[in-house]
């Protein structure tokens, strides 16, 4: 007869006890691990690294100069009797600008022309005069002193209408001069003397000045250690190298034009090589005097990596961007900038071509942090939100 073995009821009861307290403390973690806060994330604009042909330039700044500039001066005396052009007008070379009274200057015309006429009167005479006595001569009713000194008054007057004429001609130069008229093509400035004045050869300012604007040219300067760099490109190219012009904010171009001449001498106090380009000003966006921002156009550097300029950050070590992870962290990438034109970095090393990198929202990132990235409206929101709260460097 088998024996029944009798559990006591304190002992299943202390036994389900500490079973159900197992199963309530599995629960309780169970719930704590689910109700764990997911990593914080911070919303960036991003952008690709994109690929494709990219011009390198050499800047420098530049003052804007006058293909030709001309005072135009009188080069005789005389009182102005008119005004014949309006200030900032464009003008053609010959055009007339001022009128010197001229009746002077046709007075001595006339005083000439009547000396020549009375000369030419008294050498017929006297020609006609040794025509006889040479007659005579030959036929010894003539002395030889009477004919040699008939001879002498023919030559005397033949050389008197020879001054004459020379007088005639320098007073119709004195009287072209009374047109004061524009040398060049361009565009007259403010004028420095009224109808009625007294203009002379003596007076500096002249009466006004001409500014050619088409073309145009402008000097510029660049660390002489370009130079190598850019004579290599002229022996490869064989042309003209392209300059363009910008603003001073370097928002707006100016124009398009050739580079004329690379400076004989490099300027030691700056260590810099001065150059010259020429632009054909259609539009006048080149003024004389501007200061202007000038690119060189040196080389093409093709299938090259960029990115937007706001991508680039400055850290102790140099240059780096923000690079998002295809687990959408981000990471600090060090990168190497071959310039930084029109809104865009060239990048030498540090980045390939479709990586996305972060655009906006740098300053409140670190390495690891999780983001989300804003396309749209709300990039743009994002964007000027960032540019009120981003700390000044």
């Amino acid at each position: 007869m088998k024996k029944r073995v009798v559990v006591p009821a304190a002992l299943l009861t202390a036994a389900l006890a500490a079973g159900g307290l197992l199963y309530f403390m599995h629960a309780d973690a169970l719930e704590k691990v689910d109700a764990e806060p997911a990593p914080p994330t911070a919303p960036i604009v991003a952008g690709a690294v994109a690929q494709h042909d990219v011009p390198i330039y050499l800047t420098g700044v530049g003052t804007v100069i006058a293909y030709n500039t001309d005072i135009v001066r009188a080069q005789i005396q005389g009182q102005i009797i008119s005004i014949n052009f309006t200030e900032g007008q464009t003008v053609h070379a010959g055009d007339l600008l001022a009128q010197i009274d001229p009746r002077p200057y046709q007075a001595l015309i006339d005083q000439y022309t009547g000396n020549l006429e009375r000369d030419q009167a008294q050498l017929k005479n006297a020609q006609a005069n040794l025509t006889r006595y040479t007659t005579l001569g030959d036929k010894g009713w003539a002395t030889p002193q009477l004919v040699e000194t008939q001879q002498a008054q023919v030559g005397e007057l033949q050389a008197a209408i020879k001054t004459d004429n020379a007088l005639i001609d320098a007073a119709k130069v004195q009287l072209s001069y009374t047109r004061l008229t524009s040398p060049i093509d361009g565009v007259v400035g403010i004028r420095q003397i009224d109808v009625g004045n007294i203009i002379s050869p003596s007076n500096t300012n002249g009466l006004v000045v001409v500014t050619q604007l088409h073309p145009i040219s402008l000097i510029f300067t660049l660390p002489e250690t370009n130079l190598p760099q850019i004579q290599e490109q002229q022996q490869t190219t064989k042309m003209p190298l392209k300059v363009l012009a910008y603003s001073q904010d370097n928002t707006m171009k100016l124009d398009e034009g050739d580079l004329a001449l690379v400076n004989n001498e490099i300027l030691q106090t700056t260590g810099s090589i001065q150059l010259k380009a020429n632009f054909d000003n259609k539009s006048n966006k080149l003024w004389p005097g501007e200061l202007v921002n000038a690119r060189l156009l040196v080389d093409t550097r093709h299938n090259g990596l960029t990115v937007p300029a706001a991508v680039v950050q400055q850290g102790a070590k140099g240059p780096y961007a923000y690079v998002v992870n295809p687990d959408s962290t981000v990471a600090i990438r060090p990168i190497k900038v071959a310039q930084i034109a029109d809104g865009q970095a060239l990048i030498d090393s540090g980045l390939k071509a479709n990586e996305q990198v972060v655009v906006d929202g740098q300053y409140k990132l670190q390495p690891g942090t999780h983001v989300t990235l804003l396309h749209g409206k709300a990039a743009q929101e994002q964007a000027a939100q960032d540019a009120m709260q981003a700390p000044i460097p």
